[in-house]
């Protein structure tokens, strides 16, 4: 479902892919089932491209992988996080535009 440049991350994985790393990571918390999640798939697979190389671009399927969306608050579909140096700076719940994950990103980058 998702390209290359977005790295599946599971429970067992998600400390060292996404708190342990030290690329900012913005991370969808998504599900099949879910409609809006599809939608905002290649806006995903987009940011995991352009910014490839200076932040992480994460997807964790929240019906596998209950235990990772349990302890981020996860209660809708899609939530996307951003995660800098372990810690979440950014949340947005819902299909959102492509923009503010560039901007968020683009703020952590120092504008790059």
């Amino acid at each position: 479902m998702a390209s290359q440049n977005v790295v599946q991350v599971t429970d067992s994985t998600f400390d060292m892919e996404v708190l342990k790393s030290k690329q900012p990571v913005l991370v969808d918390f998504w599900a099949d089932w879910c409609g809006p999640c599809k939608m905002l798939a290649p806006t995903i697979d987009e940011i995991a491209q352009e910014y490839k190389g200076r932040a992480k671009v994460a997807k964790v399927d929240t019906d596998n992988n209950r235990n990772s969306a349990m302890k981020f608050s996860i209660s809708a579909l899609p939530t996307v996080l951003l995660f800098h140096k372990g810690q979440v700076v950014k949340k947005w719940v819902g299909l959102q535009p492509k923009k503010g994950f560039k901007e968020a990103l683009d703020a952590l980058l120092g504008g790059k």
